[in-house]
């Protein structure tokens, strides 16, 4: 999980370095609109992840508990 995450900063970190290095507002709002699809996938993959590791050990409910989060996340954060 935490090679994912890693993984996304230096994602987001180059998408920074673009945006400063091309500076122009077409250009940046590209790049931040592919940064935007980054952000919800790595959620996902790192959520589904941690659940894989919790499977096991936690109720079925909990788990339903937790997808109903991060969908509730993902709703909240749409334009």
């Amino acid at each position: 999980m935490a090679a994912i995450r890693l993984l996304s900063a230096c994602i987001e970190i180059t998408g920074a370095i673009l945006i400063l290095r091309f500076g122009r507002v077409e250009t940046a709002l590209r790049i931040n609109g592919l940064l935007g699809l980054v952000g919800p996938t790595i959620l996902i993959a790192v959520t589904l992840l941690g659940v894989a590791g919790l499977a096991g050990r936690i109720v079925p409910g909990k788990i339903a508990l937790i997808f109903i989060g991060v969908y509730l996340i993902l709703y909240g954060s749409r334009p």
